[in-house]
């Protein structure tokens, strides 16, 4: 039976509980923090419980309502997803005037907010008051990977459900059942997507990503020098900037053709000259936000390729160890015990411990080439720190 819940893997307990809040009023509060791992569904758990709440039979899924909700299209449901690495305060005032809205048609006005980690302290105390005594028509669904990645404030105002990471198992039914995609294929891409639903929705069905993942776990046995590490890191760069490139360029086409529209481009008497000067500041405005916006895709990208490093390392450790659990690249066995017999656990720690501090200089904003480039020094020789 469809309902607005069915995209969401291996959740059954928060299922449970946000269908509660739905059918009984007494378990319904307007702010809500929805954590849990990254590729765990955070983000689609927020939109099904907003679908659900806006349906008149409590999520059914093929209804209007369900429809625009789940599309993101429903009018009195503001999905806001960051265009830029945090939010400010400017952000979170532009919040308070959209929650404003009285829903026309709904029972609800609902503000979903995709990563409330990255809202900063001053945007959080423009938020607070709204947070604490919201109108009676208004409902916050915050997403963020773990309650301690958002300040304490929030945590006090809000009521917590967490996802987990789906098993290989459950990815790959969907996988399968969702996407048709044949059951090795929906095993290879579980695996390797460490349970993030949409990693492996990629991998399964797009070569192009499958490519690019095996283009990085290469990266450690090219590592012979000084030289060559400087030469991987521009290389992984480079591959975070063209896939964030693929990702943001047609938006940003769009944006531009749509901006040049309302300020009259193709109307009668309206010659570049005029559309030049008058929508110069809008158009420096907008690509300001595009900027921040590729700035961004480049560095959720370039996690993701730090994340399947990660995994190489993690199997030369769990063959180092003799550890009794799977391999996430287990078709890279070969090189895998290769590299297990040329290092120490101890040399292996070292290495994920680098590039777990390159995820985190990363998104902080640090410098990426130097970021890259010491982290892979580290790599190449876990015995020198990089300062």
């Amino acid at each position: 039976m469809t309902s607005a819940w069915d995209a969401l893997i291996g959740q059954d307990n928060v299922v449970a509980e946000l269908a509660h809040a739905v059918a009984d009023p007494a378990a319904m509060t307007h702010a809500w923090l929805i954590t849990g791992p990254p590729g765990s569904g955070r983000s689609t758990a927020a939109v099904a419980f907003a679908a659900a709440l806006q349906c008149p039979d409590q999520g059914c899924g093929v209804c209007s309502i369900c429809s625009a909700a789940l599309a993101g299209s429903h009018p009195d449901v503001d999905l806001v997803v960051s265009e830029t690495l945090s939010y400010g305060v400017d952000d979170a005032r532009d919040l308070i005037l959209r929650a404003a809205v009285v829903p026309a048609d709904a029972p609800w006005h609902i503000v979903v907010i995709e990563d409330a980690d990255r809202l900063t302290e001053s945007a959080v105390n423009v938020l607070l008051k709204v947070l604490e005594e919201p109108p009676l028509h208004l409902v916050w669904l915050l997403c963020a990977p773990s309650p301690e990645d958002v300040l304490p404030t929030i945590r006090s105002r809000t009521r917590g459900v967490h996802l987990r990471t789906p098993s290989t198992a459950e990815v790959a039914q969907a996988l399968s059942a969702r996407h048709g995609v044949d059951a090795a294929m929906a095993a290879f891409a579980a695996r390797s997507s460490q349970g993030h639903i949409g990693r492996a929705r990629a991998l399964a069905t797009d070569a192009e990503a499958r490519r690019r993942r095996q283009e990085v776990l290469r990266l450690p046995a090219s590592l012979r020098d000084l030289s060559s590490c400087f030469a991987a890191a521009e290389e992984l760069l480079a591959m975070a900037t063209e896939d964030a490139s693929s990702l943001t360029n047609g938006l940003d086409m769009t944006e531009e053709e749509s901006l040049m529209r309302a300020y009259g481009a193709g109307a009668e008497g309206v010659t570049k000259t005029r559309m030049d000067k008058i929508a110069k500041a809008a158009l420096k405005d907008l690509r300001k936000v595009q900027a921040s916006r590729r700035k961004r895709a480049v560095r959720d990208q370039l996690d993701r390729a730090l994340v399947d490093l990660l995994t190489y390392f993690r199997d030369v450790l769990v063959l180092q160890m003799g550890a009794e659990v799977a391999l996430v690249n287990d078709e890279m066995r070969t090189q895998l015990l290769q590299e297990a017999s040329m290092s120490s656990p101890s040399e292996t720690g070292r290495r994920l411990d680098a590039i777990e501090r390159c995820r985190l200089a990363v998104q902080a904003n640090g410098s990426l080439p130097l970021v890259l480039e010491s982290m892979l020094v580290e790599v190449k020789d876990p015995l020198v720190r990089v300062r």
